[in-house]
């Protein structure tokens, strides 16, 4: 039996995919959890040369991808070629990582002991992968847990089935062994239940997921029952600080980028615009130029910087906070009308106050708050006046200065002079508070991706006091 998804903007079915069930997850688990011995026995540059083939086969789906999420999420050509540029560098960089899975020689106390910390592959790594940027998740959900010898399991999101599964048709065709690479479709109303299978699966040792905090924390609570390391990449309120001295030009242009790019749709969107005092009333005129000049259009004509929201319900959420805003005293600078259902322009709300609700709560859409800050301390205090703690960035011409205001700003990220949407592969990515816990990235996904084990061997008889 399948299930179908449809175009957000047109309604038509673009994509269908087997709608699996909970009773079948043990099997697949099973059957990951029969084949990573095999992947976890080979050699370092044998796992590079497969995920090198899977970076080129990734590439060469190029197309493929580009008209999978036009169709199933409303992105712009520009986002889906991101992604795949993104995500083949992933892949690569994963390639790199398989001889940098190092340990150490540790000094033992005992004559003759030698003492090793090595790292092995944990057996079978779910991971859990969301729609809005689906290539990218998706690939980061897997590579590097491929690299440290592990066989995966993706679960596809029930938003963009199609996308995913390109993922791991490139994955299959470079050839890691049977087993080692499984996918996991199902239909919306059975993800509960499924995710849950997955999770008390015996084979499965570690849990990735990139979602919602709410999600999040139900994925945790079913992985701590069974004390299954999970890592968490969940949501976010970016704040995007400019302080007196900035560059007011470089810093709109960021800041635009960072609030529109994907319709707002990226975990480290920037949603809250923290302004000083003395520069807002030119910052905010500078930034309303910039977005009025920002147009939203039907994807799969190309002829406009932004695309369709996910569904209806993501418009009407984003109206809702607006709503509250304005209602409570701020002003709207830019927006109007949501034409087809999903397109929606990019809408900026000016002198935001605390006590609105779109301060606190996660938009993911396009619409962004600008507050106004009495000094950069007070700054500080509103970056922080929040549950999440993802993204954020602070700009000014003092380099000291920024630093010092980054290193106390409680985000898992932070930039001085760039926007808040910025990844590479190679960097440890991930939040604290109710962004989540655990890194992504680089070295990092070892740490997260292996089990530390300590072992010994002794060279000499040993004196034992009984």
């Amino acid at each position: 039996m399948n299930f179908e998804r449809s175009n957000p903007i047109t309604g038509e079915t673009v994509s269908s995919a087997e709608a699996m069930t909970a009773a079948e997850m043990p099997a697949i688990a099973a059957r990951a959890g029969a084949a990573a011995p095999r992947w976890a026995a080979t050699g370092p540059n044998e796992r590079r040369t497969v995920l090198m083939k899977a970076a080129a086969a990734l590439e060469a789906r190029a197309d493929a991808f580009v008209e999978a999420m036009i169709g199933e999420i409303g992105a712009t050509r520009g986002w889906a070629m991101f992604n795949v540029v993104t995500a083949v560098k992933m892949v690569r960089e994963a390639a790199a990582l398989t001889t940098q899975i190092a340990g150490e020689v540790i000094p033992s106390d005992r004559p003759g002991c030698l003492a090793m910390a090595m790292r092995e592959p944990v057996g079978v790594v779910l991971g859990i992968a969301p729609w809005n940027a689906p290539i990218i998740l998706g690939v980061r959900a897997i590579a590097v847990p491929l690299a440290c010898g592990n066989a995966v399991i993706l679960k596809a999101s029930e938003t963009c089935p199609r996308t995913h599964a390109l993922i791991v048709e490139a994955f299959a065709e470079a050839g890691f062994p049977e087993g080692i690479v499984n996918l996991v479709t199902n239909a919306p109303q059975d993800a509960g239940d499924v995710v849950g299978a997955l999770i008390d699966a015996p084979a499965v040792r570690r849990i990735n997921f990139t979602g919602s905090t709410g999600v999040g924390r139900i994925i945790a609570r079913r992985a701590a029952e069974h004390l299954k390391p999970v890592l968490l990449e969940l949501g976010g309120k970016a704040p995007f600080i400019v302080l007196e001295d900035a560059d007011l030009d470089e810093a709109v242009k960021a800041a635009a980028f960072g609030a529109f790019m994907n319709q707002g749709q990226i975990c480290m969107s920037t949603e809250r615009i923290i302004v000083v005092e003395a520069v807002a009333d030119a910052f905010a005129e500078k930034f309303k130029a910039k977005v009025a000049a920002m147009a939203v259009g039907d994807p799969r004509a190309g002829t406009a910087p932004l695309g369709a929201v996910v569904d209806a319900r993501t418009v009407a959420h984003c109206r809702a906070l607006i709503a509250d805003a304005l209602a409570s005293g701020a002003e709207q600078l830019t927006g109007g009308e949501t034409t087809d259902a999903v397109l929606m322009p990019p809408h900026v709300i000016d002198k935001l106050t605390t006590d609105m609700k779109l301060f606190r709560d996660e938009s993911f859409g396009p619409v962004v708050g600008i507050i106004r800050a009495r000094d950069t301390e007070h700054a500080i205090a509103l970056a922080n006046d929040t549950e999440y703690g993802l993204s954020a960035s602070v700009f000014t011409r003092d380099i000291a200065l920024g630093l010092s205001v980054a290193r106390r700003i409680q985000s898992g990220i932070c930039h001085v002079n760039g926007p808040t949407v910025h990844d590479e592969p190679q960097m440890p990515f991930g939040g604290t508070k109710a962004s989540g816990h655990g890194r992504f990235g680089g070295k990092a996904g070892i740490d997260a991706f292996t089990e530390l084990r300590w072992v010994t061997i002794d060279t000499q008889p040993v004196h034992y006091p009984i």
